[in-house]
């Protein structure tokens, strides 16, 4: 049997070694969740910064080429706050 004949590791393993990478790898996204949603996946969570925002996507999409993924990822706000917080 040749590696082409060898059957296609299942999306859900897929899906959970890249989030394996993406928390252990050099973007240490540990506030990225991937779920698989019918023959999607789903992208969501927070992280610091547009670019890493990019970057994550980014990474999801060349390795998950063959099947669609929705990116639902915000963007931290890191910034002073601009007013005093009212508290009852």
């Amino acid at each position: 049997m040749s590696t082409h004949d060898a059957p296609a590791e299942p999306l859900d393993y897929r899906v959970a070694r890249l989030g394996e990478t993406l928390a252990a790898g050099p973007l240490g996204e540990l506030g990225v969740r991937l779920e698989v949603r019918g023959g999607a996946v789903l992208v969501e969570g927070t992280v610091p910064s547009a670019r890493c925002r990019d970057d994550v996507c980014g990474l999801v999409r060349g390795e998950l080429a063959d099947v669609p993924v929705h990116c639902d990822i915000l963007v931290a706000d890191a910034s002073a706050p601009d007013h005093a917080e009212e508290v009852s």
